[in-house]
């Protein structure tokens, strides 16, 4: 059984590197990819937003000298990388992948739009979003809040390196204790880190709930779409 019949899976592009210092390490790209098709298999509708900082992150750019929208421009590029290799490893498995962009860059993939997304989704396919909004100054974790919103996703999980939200940062701080649920006023009053504002207000007002946990470790993925309690839930 599952909770959740459609979802909005976000990644980190840093989770990406594995044990890498950079780009794409093979082997956790086969354990995401292996994730995935076993919800997909399941039933479960997917959308995919992965970030690209394992290549290029805008804002690091931007310290480094470059253009902060030109630093953006090749920081959407990057995910657009992510997305193309994410999609070939689910497609190597036997499922059915596109990957659409925010960005027109045929034939790298298809332009986005809401009406293609859904129905990509309700063929059964996986939908893989890349190039975030297609503008600058908006990270992908508002891409992913955008695109979450628009395909009426029942969720937003978070994947990420900890298994959740926690009152400081855990690899820095040993003393720091895990939320297994949290409102979104409280994630603004505690001042926590967990999405850009932006991406938080998006969810807060359009009342999408986001889950955040550790994606690398595997079958949380799996327990998570049954409604296992792992993670941190936000909500309204």
């Amino acid at each position: 059984m599952v909770k959740y019949k459609r979802i909005l899976l976000k990644l980190s592009g840093e989770s990406l590197m594995g044990n890498k210092q950079y780009g794409i390490d093979e082997q956790r790209l086969e354990e995401y990819a292996s994730q995935i098709v076993e919800i997909a298999n399941m039933g479960v509708q997917i959308g995919i937003v992965i970030g690209g900082g394992n290549i290029f992150r805008g804002l690091s750019g931007t310290s480094r000298g470059f253009d902060r929208v030109k630093g953006d421009q090749m920081g959407m590029l990057a995910t657009v990388i992510n997305s193309l290799a994410l999609s070939s490893a689910i497609g190597k498995k036997g499922i059915k992948c596109r990957v659409l962009t925010a960005i027109r860059m045929e034939p790298i993939g298809e332009f986005y739009s809401k009406q293609k997304a859904i129905e990509t989704l309700e063929k059964g396919e996986i939908a893989i979003f890349s190039a975030g909004t297609g503008n600058p100054f908006f990270t992908t974790d508002t891409g992913s809040s955008l695109r979450g919103i628009e395909i009426e996703a029942d969720v937003m999980l978070k994947g990420t390196r900890v298994d959740g939200i926690y009152t400081a940062d855990p690899e820095k701080d040993k003393t720091a204790t895990k939320f297994t649920s949290i409102t979104y006023d409280e994630i603004y009053n505690k001042g926590l880190q967990v999405m850009d504002l932006t991406a938080t207000t998006m969810c807060k007002e359009n009342n999408l709930p986001i889950i955040v946990f550790n994606m690398d470790t595997v079958g949380n993925l799996k327990k998570v779409i049954e409604g296992k309690e792992i993670g941190t839930l936000v909500h309204n």
